[in-house]
C-alpha cells in the first residue's frame, strides 16, 4: 500500500533537470547496457565532465523503452558484490539518457539523430545473435528489424547530410559478447551498403572517416528484481519500475583507433576500463583465469560435496586450491604483466564469493569437458611447454574430471550434463577397474580433447594415482597425497 503512494521517479524529483548534448545513440536499452555502459557513461559525466548525453534506440518491436520515458529515463541501479574484501552495497540514479526512441513507430524520430551535430558515438547491445546479416531487409526504407541495417540506415544519412564531412564519422563501440564485435558489425554495414547499391563515396567514408572498436566486456546484470522487488522499493523513496541489480565488479577492455583515450576520458574514473592495441591478451586473460577458475574448481568442489562457487571458495581447501592453482600454474602461462595478472585474478575471487549471487556448480557443469579444453587445457599443455614438468594442482583437476564422469561418488549421483556420446564413451572406459586403463584411454579419446594427451610426458601415470587417490580417500587428502606422491 505504501508504494502505491510513491510519487513515479522523474528529473524534478532527482534533482537531474540539466540535459546533456547527444553525443551518444544506443542501440539496446535492456539490463546489462543499463546496469554497464548508462553506469560508465554516468559516471564520467558526474566524476570527469564527460557531458554526454544518450540517445536509447529500441531494437526490436516488442520492447519497453516507453517505460523509460515515462521516468523521464531515469532508473535507480543497485551494485551489490565484494570488492577487495569489502561487502559493496550501493544504489543511485542514473541519468545519463537523455530520450528513448521506438523506431518502429517513430521512424523520423530515429532518422532524424543522424543530424546530431555533436554525435560522436555507437553503443550497442543487440545480443550475440543481433549482429548478423538479413539478406530479406532487402529495402533500404525503414524502419528495419535487423541491428545492423537500421546502423548503416543512421551513418548514411548522416553521411548525406554532412555531405561526407571527415569530421562527422563517429565512433561504434559494440558491446556484444562474440569476438572481433566491432570489425563483425562493419562487415555486416558493408553488406547492406552493397545490397542497397549505396553511392561508392559512403563506402569509402565508413572504412576512412568511422572507427570501429572490438571490445571485450564483463559483468553480471541480474536486471530488475522480480523476486525480490518488495526489498528494494522499501529502500527508495519513489517508485521505479526501471531499477536494476548488478554486480560490483565490472571490465570494459576496448581496442583503440584514432586516440580514443582523448575523446573518453576513463582514466577520470576508478574503473577497470582499458583501451588497449591488442585486446586478444586480456580476452585469454578472461577465458583463462575467470572462466578458468570456475572449471578447474567444479570437479573438486562436487566431489567434496559442495553445491556453489561461494560455498567452493570459502573453503579452506577449495579457496587455497583455486588460488595456488591460478597464482602458480595459470598465470605464469599467460605472458602478461604479473601485478596486472594479481589484480585480475583477485577480483575474480571476489566475484566468487558475492553473497548476493548463487551459482551452482551444477550449472557450470554443463559441458563440462568442452569448457575443460577451452578454458584449461591450453594452461596445462602451455605450462608443460615451458617448465618441462607437469603442473599438478591442474593435472589433479583433470583426474577430478575424468572421476566426476563416472557418474556417482559417495553413493550419489553426479550432474553429468553434456553430449551422450562424451557421457557414454566415459561409461565405456570406466567398465575398466585398471586406473592405469582408464587414466590411457580417457586421455587418448580425441573427441575429448582433440588431441592424444597420453603424449604428454608423465600424464598417464600421474593421472592414474590421482584416481586412486581420489577413489579411497577424501578429496582433500587425496590432493595432498598426490602432491606428497610427486614432491
Amino acid at each position: 500500500m505504501e508504494n502505491q503512494t510513491k510519487q513515479k521517479l522523474n528529473r524534478e524529483l532527482a534533482g537531474s533537470q540539466e540535459m546533456l548534448p547527444i553525443k551518444i545513440v544506443q542501440f539496446g536499452g535492456g539490463n546489462f547496457m543499463r546496469g554497464f555502459t548508462d553506469y560508465v557513461i554516468d559516471k564520467l559525466n558526474k566524476e570527469a565532465g564527460f557531458n554526454a548525453g544518450i540517445v536509447n534506440v529500441q531494437p526490436t518491436p516488442g520492447g519497453s523503452v516507453h517505460k523509460l520515458e515515462e521516468q523521464d529515463n531515469l532508473y535507480t541501479l543497485f551494485s551489490r558484490g565484494i570488492k577487495k574484501g569489502e561487502i559493496i552495497d550501493t544504489k543511485q540514479v542514473i541519468s545519463a539518457i537523455q530520450k528513448s526512441i521506438n523506431p518502429y513507430t517513430n521512424y523520423d524520430e530515429f532518422l532524424a539523430l543522424a543530424k546530431e551535430k555533436e554525435l560522436e558515438f555507437i553503443f550497442s547491445n543487440t545480443t550475440e545473435t543481433g549482429i548478423a546479416y538479413d539478406e530479406s531487409e532487402n529495402d533500404y526504407t525503414g524502419p528495419h528489424k535487423n541491428f545492423p541495417a537500421k546502423l548503416t540506415v543512421l551513418l548514411h544519412e548522416r553521411f548525406k547530410h554532412f555531405n561526407g564531412a571527415e569530421d562527422k564519422g563517429l565512433r561504434i563501440i559494440p558491446c556484444e559478447l562474440i569476438e572481433d564485435n566491432a570489425l563483425a558489425l562493419k562487415e555486416m554495414i558493408l553488406k547492406y551498403a552493397q545490397l542497397w547499391n549505396l553511392e561508392a563515396n559512403f563506402v569509402q567514408w565508413i572504412e576512412q572517416n568511422n572507427y570501429f572498436h572490438n571490445t571485450l566486456v564483463d559483468r553480471i546484470v541480474s536486471g530488475y528484481p522480480k523476486d525480490d522487488a518488495d526489498t528494494y522499493e522499501d529502500q527508495l523513496d519513489y517508485e521505479d519500475q526501471m531499477m536494476v541489480v548488478s554486480e560490483v565488479f565490472l571490465l570494459f577492455v576496448i581496442q583503440d583507433a584514432a586516440n580514443l583515450k582523448e575523446r573518453i576520458p576513463f582514466d577520470k574514473i576508478d574503473e577497470q576500463i582499458l583501451v588497449v592495441d591488442n585486446i586478444q591478451p586480456y580476452r585469454l586473460r578472461k577465458v583463462r583465469i575467470l572462466n578458468g577458475g570456475h572449471t578447474l574448481m567444479l570437479a573438486p568442489a562436487i566431489l567434496s560435496g559442495k553445491e556453489t562457487v561461494k560455498e567452493s571458495i570459502d573453503d579452506q581447501f577449495l579457496g587455497k586450491f583455486l588460488s595456488e592453482t591460478i597464482f602458480n600454474e595459470v598465470n605464469p602461462t599467460l605472458g602478461l604483466d604479473e601485478n596486472e595478472l594479481k589484480d585480475f585474478a583477485e577480483e575474480v575471487f571476489d566475484r566468487f564469493r558475492n553473497p548476493f549471487i548463487k551459482h551452482y556448480q551444477a550449472s557450470i557443469a554443463l559441458y563440462f569437458v568442452s569448457k575443460f579444453k577451452v578454458r584449461i587445457l591450453p594452461s596445462l599443455l602451455k605450462y608443460v611447454e615451458i617448465n618441462h614438468k607437469l603442473p599438478l594442482n591442474l593435472t589433479f583437476s583433470l583426474a577430478s574430471l575424468i572421476r566426476f564422469y563416472q557418474g556417482n561418488f559417495d553413493e550419489k549421483s553426479l550432474p553429468l550434463n553434456d553430449e551422450e556420446v562424451i557421457v557414454n564413451r566415459f561409461k565405456e572406459i570406466w567398465a575398466n577397474e585398471n586406473y592405469d586403463k582408464v587414466a590411457e584411454l580417457a586421455l587418448s579419446e580425441t573427441i575429448f580433447w582433440e588431441t592424444d594427451l597420453t603424449k604428454v610426458s608423465g600424464l598417464k601415470s600421474a593421472v592414474a594415482k590421482a584416481l586412486w587417490e581420489i577413489d579411497h580417500n577424501d578429496i582433500e587428502t587425496a590432493y595432498y597425497n598426490f602432491i606428497q606422491f610427486y614432491s
